[in-house]
Parts: structure tokens; sequence; C-alpha cells
């Protein structure tokens, strides 16, 4: 078995796992991360694009309230290109009439949030689709948020700065010492999913990271951790409706929230206690009940087209809490096992927001730092991650860059303006297992077509990419050595057939379509059908048979609608 050794080790690539090895490699600690999947494919990659002001919570958590507002404006630094200064409206509708008004100021000025009342006439001149009968329109710095793009360059941020990111490494087992009263995890033993070779990590410091699996992972360590899944559900719609984030001026509840986010926009959300993070299940009637809310909004929004439906689960924590997880705080925890549990070197960081994860990133490093002892200080709040000196993400840089460079011909998904230029980049820059690793690294096929007309294109590309030498290719990654020197590693994934990435993309994209299966979306989900099964026969294409770790990636099983993969925010 490879050992690798390392100071801290890190599980979970989500948005704090990421920023956690950011931060503490920053620092000056030698840090690994390991994720079982592509970063970003839990929760963080799963919900609807808020850069929170903090205003939502204002009256009902405000704790909650003041950490979004200070992070909201350290992320639009350091994370610029990866947010949209969407700004927010509060607005009150016909329903929401009574004294949470009052509140809802007096809220947002103790936790000093920028809020003021603009006139109807004025919200309506900029964004005439809004309910006409609303009564009175508060403006916040709401923003719309690239939470793909941003942990990304957050991981590009860490892995400059020394940190070792080994994703489609699952955890098998924590490592531990000692015995009763004197116990504690040393490191873990980790399996590399592509190739099923099983690497162990020692590690001075385990920090959990992993989300709603949070609990699973501690049980590892036979530490109680009960994290509470909240899933949300939420419909991306095939166009803006609106071009400023749109909340209803009440408590917090579902379908109550519209964001722009990138070429569509997204009501949502549900918030339901469930038992399982990984099996979700979407009914038609959630689809229509966001639907149906968001006309209160927009009227007429129920009859837009709808070109996506899917869930991501909130890993709330609340000692004791047996009630809804609507009820349950959105405040960060972070726990020392050591004091907490008896169990020394790992500690939890769970809940929160994805507006607060560098926040939390901050306060577990600072944890860390005192048991392994003071480094450097904190610096993420002051230091930019590569592409922040782009400056705030604008809606149409895409389309600008293709008609000044006149790469027309060049375009392999219309609907994002995907280029096949973007496409070959993101290929050699990030190890490719799946065609859904790109969708998250480019947004293939997260337009109104939901991947009908480039998902041959990009499986075609990725043929001529990766040759059919035993569909083996070969990716640069970047890896430090001992001595802190950059060294380029060749490193060999075994990739399925073209055969198989086409098939599983569409079955992947097929997920989140059959809620929605009405209207336009319909015609678009028949045509897709005639092109794939008709005309090319993809359910039936020869492949040979995938064995090993990467079988269960393409675990062939058309009537499946348990999970539902990451959205289009």
């Amino acid at each position: 078995m490879k050992r690798l050794e390392t100071e801290i080790l890190v599980i979970g690539g989500g948005a704090t796992g990421v920023g956690v090895a950011w931060d503490a490699a920053l620092r000056g600690f030698d840090v690994a991360l390991v994720e079982k999947r592509d970063l970003t494919h839990g929760t963080t990659g799963r919900y609807h694009g808020l850069l929170h002001s903090g205003a939502r919570y204002v009256v009902k958590d405000p704790q909650s309230a003041v950490e979004c507002i200070q992070e909201n404006q350290i992320l639009r630094r350091t994370h610029a290109h990866c947010i949209e200064d969407t700004g927010g409206f509060f607005v009150v509708t016909p329903e929401d009439e009574g004294p949470y008004q009052d509140a809802f100021i007096a809220g947002c000025a103790r936790a000093m949030i920028p809020c003021h009342e603009i006139s109807v006439a004025e919200a309506l001149r900029r964004e005439p689709l809004l309910n006409p009968r609303i009564s009175r329109v508060f403006e916040v710095s709401d923003g719309a948020a690239d939470s793909f793009l941003a942990t990304h360059a957050t991981a590009q941020a860490a892995t400059q700065a020394g940190a070792r990111l080994f994703t489609y490494h699952e955890v098998i087992g924590l490592l531990q010492k000692g015995g009763e009263g004197d116990r504690r995890v040393v490191g873990a033993r980790v399996r590399d999913v592509v190739n099923g070779e099983e690497l162990e990590i020692r590690a001075q410091l385990v920090i959990n990271a992993t989300g709603a699996w949070a609990g699973r992972l501690a049980a590892m360590a036979g530490i109680d951790v009960q994290i509470i899944p909240g899933k949300g559900v939420m419909v991306a719609l095939n166009h803006r409706l609106v071009n400023t984030v749109i909340n209803r001026c009440k408590m917090c509840d579902d379908g109550d929230i519209l964001v722009p986010i990138h070429t569509v926009s997204v009501i949502g959300t549900t918030d339901e206690r469930v038992s399982d993070p990984e099996h979700l299940s979407i009914e038609p009637w959630e689809v229509q009940f966001m639907l149906d809310e968001g006309d209160k909004l927009v009227p007429g929004l129920s009859k837009a087209r709808v070109v996506r439906a899917w869930a991501g689960v909130r890993p709330l924590y609340q000692e004791g809490h047996v009630g809804d997880s609507r009820d349950a705080t959105r405040q960060f925890t972070l726990l020392d096992h050591k004091t907490r549990d008896g169990v020394g070197g790992i500690l939890t960081i769970t809940g929160g927001k994805w507006t607060t994860f560098r926040l939390m990133a901050e306060k577990t490093v600072d944890l860390a730092a005192s048991i392994l002892g003071e480094r450097k200080p904190c610096a993420t709040a002051i230091t930019p991650v590569p592409g922040a000196e782009q400056g705030h993400y604008w809606l149409g840089h895409r389309l600008r860059e293709v008609e000044h460079e006149r790469l027309q011909g060049e375009l392999v998904c219309e609907c994002e303006l995907v280029t096949r230029t973007m496409l070959e980049n993101a290929v050699r820059h990030n190890p490719t297992v799946t065609l859904d690793d790109l969708r998250r690294d480019v947004r293939l096929g997260m337009g109104p077509c939901q991947g009908g007309f480039c998902t041959y294109r990009a499986v075609g590309i990725l043929h001529e990419m990766q040759g059919t030498n035993n569909q083996q290719s070969t990716i640069n990654n970047q890896r430090r050595t001992p001595d802190g020197e950059h060294a380029t590693r060749n490193t060999q994934h075994a990739f399925p057939s073209p055969n198989l990435l086409l098939r599983d993309f569409l079955q992947e994209r097929w997920k989140g379509l059959t809620p929605i299966l009405w209207g336009q979306q319909l015609k678009q989900a028949r045509l897709d059908e005639l092109i794939y099964l008709s005309l090319m026969n993809a359910d039936r294409l020869p492949d040979a048979e995938l064995t090993g770790p990467m079988s269960d990636f393409y675990a062939w099983d058309a009537g499946s609608q348990d999970e539902e993969t990451a959205g289009d925010a």
C-alpha cells in the first residue's frame, strides 16, 4: 500500500473542505485533501446560487445574518469573478402583509446590513415582470454566485500554496491508535476509485468537512454526530425572468426566492428533513408548488419553460434538535472531538451556508493551529484567488468572446456558449472521469436542450483526445515535490469507452428532467429521444463491459429517479 504523510488531512471536496485546505496551506501547514468524487459533487454543487446579504435571516437567525453580510463583502473581493452583482429585492406581496416588515427593517439595522426602501414604481422599472400588486420593496446586497467556479478557483489557490488535492479518492477507514480514554485518529485509508489502488495517509490532524455525510465519517471513529439533512428542491427556468435576486419579505418558507444565475432563473426552495443525503426523490407536485409560489413574485412564472429540477441536502447541525429541518439553525458548528468525545486528532466542521464557507474554514484552521502550533495568521480574507482580478462576473462575457474571436464554428454547446477550446482546456487541467465533471467545469449541457445537441459532440472530442489504446489518457497534473517546487507528473487514468461516456451523461441529464416533463420541455425531451435512441441507438451501443471500481459510476439503471445530480446553479 502506498503511504503519504501530512500535517492536516481534509476530507471533503466541497466549498468548505477546499476552503480549509486553502487557508491551512497559506498559513504554512502541509495539507492533503481527499474527495470521493469530483469537487462540488455534493451540496456545494446543488444549491440555488445565492450570495446571501444575510437579510433573509435577520429575524429568525440573526447571528447567521451577521456572518453572511461580513462574508458577502469579503467574497466580492477574493472571488469577484465568481459573483454577479445582481443586488436583491425583498418584496411584500399581498399574501405577506403584516408586522414582519418592521421586524425585518430593525433586524437589518442590528446586523449592519445595508437596506433601504425603494418605491414600487422604481422596482417595476428595473424589473418589469415583478408582481405589480407588491406594496413595499427593500433593496439589499444579495448576489448570484457560481459555486462550481468558486470552488475550482479556491482549489487552484490551495495547490499554488502547496496543498495536495486528490479527487476520486474515497475514505474507507480512519486510522486510530490508543485505547479507551486515550484514543486518537492518526489518518485515513483511502481508495482511488478509478484504479482501485489504496493509499494510507498519515496525518497529525484530520478535518471532517464532508457536509451531509459528516455523521457517516465520524462513525468510522466511533463518534456520534447527528446531522440534520434538509432536502431543498429547486427548479430552473430556461431564461432570466429577472436580473435581481427576488425574496419575499416574510419569515423564510418554501418557494420564496428567485435567483438569476448565468442564463437561467432558479426558484426555490423546499426544506424537508430526509434520512439519506445520497438518494433523493423529487415529485412533480414539489415542482408545481415551486412554480405556483413563484407566480406570487412574477405572475406567469409557472407558464415559463422549465428545464430542470434538482435537490440538495443542507448539512444542518443543532444539538438535541428533533423538529423540522426548516427550524434548525443555519449557523455553522465546529466540533473538537477531543473535548466532546474523548477522541483526539479529528475535528468536524458542518452547517453554515455557501456564503460563509471562508469563515468556516478560518475558524477551523484557527482551532487546528491551536492544536498543532501557530504558524502564520489567516490570510484568506485579503488574498484573491486566481481570476479575481477580472472583476465581477458579467453575463455577456462568453458571447462577447465568441463574437469578437469569431468562434461560432467552434461551439460545442450553443446553449451555454461552450467552445471546443474551453472543453479541451478543462480536460487537460482537471482529471476527467465522466462528462458530468466537464459539466461542472464549463456548464456543458446545462441549457434548455439539457445536452441534446452537445453530448455527442463532446464525446467525439474526448474520443479524439483520449485515443483508443485501451481507453487510456495521459493527463498532466500539477503536484508539489517535498521541497515545495512544482513538478509535472503524468498520471494514467483508465477511461471508459466513448459509448459509456455518452450513455452515462444522457442518464445524468435525464434524472433532472423526469419531474418536469410537460409543455415545451417535453417536446425537447422527445426530440432528444429521437436523436439518441431512435437515430443513434444510444441505449444499445456496443461497449466493453467496465469492471473494477469505476463500474459504479456507469451502472446502467434506466428506471432510476432517486438521485438528482447538481442543478443549473
